[in-house]
């Protein structure tokens, strides 16, 4: 693709986020160290390295790249997932690696570990600044309580991070349902595909799909408003099957979907 090309659209992406032109200075309580970029909700850490050594890059399997770019949270797979789906529209990079641990700090779902590869460590770290930046929006329907949590994620357009952690179809409407105790998790997977037509990506239970972690998770495509009616159908019953189970699910932040 010609460049200008590249960069008109990257730009494009930037201003359809908000994402602001200058680079994100790292918090004040920064570490003083060149491959800190900063932190995030989620206990999220951004870093980068600049030219991983020859024989680490072998065994970590970045292919051409050496330049790198980490995203890790202990809380939360999805919203670092979509962050970093939007990095990697806005920047010349790409994603290496996607993994789930089972984590959440003793909670019933994931922590996560990206990895962003880059011809110069400059896009490598835009792509970090970036993911940082857009990361709470995507924390925005993220409910808990006691008992649990729920996760719903949307977007109109996947991009090659979604493609590599969840086989999104590049470029079409998608959308995910996710639920922690995971009998909650499979009857909103129910109500979302027969709340709109859509077509089911993928779907994962605790021993099939994820890393044995008490979650059904439901990913979904289709035409954009019904793959956004699926998930607002599933947020509504979501909220009330997890209250039942103590206080009302509440969000950090605000809900974008």
């Amino acid at each position: 693709m010609d460049q200008q090309l590249i960069e008109k659209v990257m730009k494009q992406v930037s201003d359809e986020l908000g994402i602001k032109k200058e680079t994100t200075r790292p918090a004040a309580n920064g570490i003083g160290m060149t491959e800190f970029v900063g932190t995030a909700i989620g206990d999220t850490i951004g870093l980068v390295i600049a030219s991983v050594d020859p024989m680490l890059a072998e065994a970590m399997k970045l292919g051409k790249y050496r330049s790198v770019g980490i995203i890790g949270g202990r809380v939360g797979a999805g919203p670092q997932i979509w962050a970093v789906d939007e990095a990697v529209k806005a920047t010349n990079t790409e994603i290496i690696s996607v993994e789930l641990p089972r984590d959440t700090k003793g909670g019933a779902g994931h922590g996560s570990l990206i990895y962003i590869g880059a011809e110069d460590v400059s896009d490598a770290r835009r792509a970090v600044e970036i993911a940082l930046q857009v990361l709470p929006k995507y924390f925005g329907d993220v409910y808990s309580n006691d008992a649990g949590h729920l996760e719903f994620q949307y977007t109109a357009r996947a991009s090659y991070c979604l493609e590599k952690a969840l086989g999104a179809p590049v470029g079409k409407a998608f959308g995910m349902t996710c639920a922690g105790p995971a009998a909650i998790g499979t009857v909103l997977a129910d109500i979302a595909v027969k709340a709109a037509n859509v077509e089911v990506v993928g779907y994962s239970s605790p021993a099939s799909g994820t890393s044995y972690s008490n979650e059904v998770i439901l990913t979904f495509t289709g035409d954009s408003g019904a793959v956004r009616q699926a998930v607002q159908a599933a947020i509504e019953a979501g909220k009330k099957m997890l209250g039942a189970l103590g206080d009302e699910p509440k969000t950090s932040e605000t809900p974008y979907i």
